[in-house]
């Protein structure tokens, strides 16, 4: 096994960084059908790619030739730092950007047998064929050149990484102040729900007891009209026609009256609220918002247990701003 020197790491971890992007982006561009910028960070390289690479090398460069053992440490190496990648950037972002929850045999989420055996594939092929060349090359360059070169491109990636950390940043509090919104309108829609409901209550109550004291009085009438039913006859028709008069237009018109002035106000104020908070989710066009939309445009596949909704609300608003993009440019190629 050949040693390298610390800036020849470097410069491995960013071609393996850079093919790792080409493969994603090519991959996820033809299931989106659109070109994807695929990655955490705005650059063409993919840490999780270099640093897998390097991983790989460490532990297969000294079996290199023993094809099964590079398979396996390969493989174990990958995959624990597959693991720990996203559990940590989960628990820091609250956001999962990738997710294996749906293939069989996974470990929360994570990663799986599947991704497993193609990281042990990788390996086989990357120790066996790929790094071959890669290696003679990077070996060939001039050590000052590769040095100058490896604190070029971890300077360059080092601001690339800060912002897209902020980005990130900015999305998580995004869609933590869009989950925030949707309880918010929750409980006032709860709310709204109850009090309608005990103004129906009320109306309902207030009918039947009208309905039951007009049936009340009208039968008092009956029980003495066997005697004079000619002389009371008029009375009862002016009777009902005053019991139905209440129930059809005087009640109704008194609604207002018969709720309260006070809950009347408390559906006025939440329907308000309801309005306040919906306008405020669909205003939000400040830097953090559009951070949060260019992050997960270059993430199509990220997932949040925490902020499903929310999520799925940004996505769509991708969607739609990569449709009316394309809609742009076919407008401007006519």
């Amino acid at each position: 096994m050949r040693s390298y020197y610390l800036s020849q790491w470097i410069i491995f971890f960013f071609i393996y960084s850079f093919i790792g992007w080409v493969w994603e982006s090519c991959y996820v561009s033809i299931k989106e059908g659109r070109w994807v910028n695929r990655g955490f960070m705005h650059g063409p390289i993919l840490p999780i790619y270099g640093s897998g690479a390097v991983v790989i090398l460490i532990t297969t460069l000294p079996v290199r030739g023993n094809i099964p053992l590079v398979f396996l440490l390969g493989m174990a190496a990958a995959t624990v730092l597959e693991y720990f990648t996203g559990a940590v950037m989960e628990r820091l972002f609250h956001v999962r950007y990738w997710d294996y929850s749906n293939v069989r045999f996974n470990l929360q989420g994570y990663i799986c047998l599947q991704a497993a055996l193609c990281w042990g594939c990788f390996s086989v092929l990357m120790a066996e064929a790929v790094h071959i060349p890669v290696e003679e090359a990077v070996l060939s360059l001039p050590l000052k050149g590769v040095e100058y070169a490896a604190v070029i491109l971890s300077v360059a990636a080092a601001v690339d990484f800060t912002q897209s950390f902020n980005e990130a940043m900015d999305m998580r509090n995004v869609l933590a102040q869009l989950e925030e919104s949707r309880q918010q309108i929750r409980k006032m829609q709860d709310r709204l729900k109850l009090t309608a409901q005990d103004a129906v209550e009320d109306y309902r109550r207030r009918s039947e007891e009208m309905r039951e004291n007009v049936s009340g009085r009208r039968a008092v009438l009956i029980e003495g009209i066997h005697e004079r039913r000619e002389a009371h006859r008029k009375l009862l028709e002016e009777l009902a026609s005053r019991a139905d008069f209440l129930l059809k237009e005087e009640f109704p018109a008194r609604v207002d009256e018969l709720i309260g002035g006070e809950r009347r106000e408390e559906l006025l104020e939440i329907r308000k609220n309801i309005l306040q908070e919906f306008q405020k989710m669909g205003a939000r066009t400040d830097k953090n918002y559009l951070h949060a939309l260019s992050h997960l445009r270059r993430n199509p596949t990220a997932v949040s247990e925490r902020f499903r909704e929310a999520v799925e609300e940004l996505r769509k608003l991708v969607e739609e701003t990569a449709g009316n993009d394309a809609n742009d440019n076919e407008g401007e190629n006519r």
